[in-house]
């Protein structure tokens, strides 16, 4: 199964769709302008993966897991290609080198997903295609990378956007997130 790609917003030739531990795309400097080619060392891997092992009882607590595991994914590959100060949104970074946008976080989070899932990590959850929310009460577009319950069917988004590089993600069901989710809501 190839990595899915949300064709509305874009198709590159450059991005690996069939990624692996040892190489796999990563993007950034918004709307995937640049793609570089990274891969993990086998230590790294094992962090990365630690939080998923052994498997979750549960698919909440393995939601949990993917977000501890994603964070620990963006510490490392921030630390390869200079993401590591990436700030959440994009106006507190913008300009600065290595920031990414909605785009960069849901095809990197995508990519990072499909690791997971064909290492044998996700028991609960498979990857699903991106989405793109779109409206004026949700303001401008922003896509997510979304993950599917095998048990209920129910879609999450997988938002890394809001936060800054190697905090977990958003891990919300879609339809609130398309509704206009942000996380200063939910604390309120």
């Amino acid at each position: 199964m190839a990595l899915p790609v949300c064709a509305e917003v874009f198709v590159r030739d450059d991005i690996i769709s069939r990624p692996s531990v040892d190489r796999f795309s990563v993007c950034l400097n918004h709307s995937c302008k640049t793609v570089v080619t990274q891969a993990l060392r086998r230590e790294e891997w094992l962090r990365v993966s630690a939080p998923l092992q052994p498997a979750a009882p549960n698919a909440a607590a393995e939601r949990h897991a993917i977000g501890r595991a994603l964070a620990i994914m963006e510490q490392i590959v921030g630390s390869h290609t200079g993401t590591a100060s990436d700030k959440g949104g994009n106006l507190r970074g913008f300009g600065l080198p290595g920031q990414m946008d909605c785009i960069d976080e849901s095809t990197n989070a995508s990519t990072y997903l499909y690791l997971f899932e064909h290492a044998g990590l996700l028991q609960h959850h498979t990857l699903d295609n991106r989405s793109t929310r779109f409206g004026l009460f949700v303001g401008m577009p922003h896509t997510t990378a979304v993950i599917r319950e095998t048990a209920t069917g129910r879609r999450y988004a997988v938002d890394s956007w809001f936060f800054d590089n190697g905090q977990p993600p958003a891990i919300v069901e879609l339809a609130a997130w398309k509704a206009g989710w942000r996380p200063e809501a939910a604390e309120q």
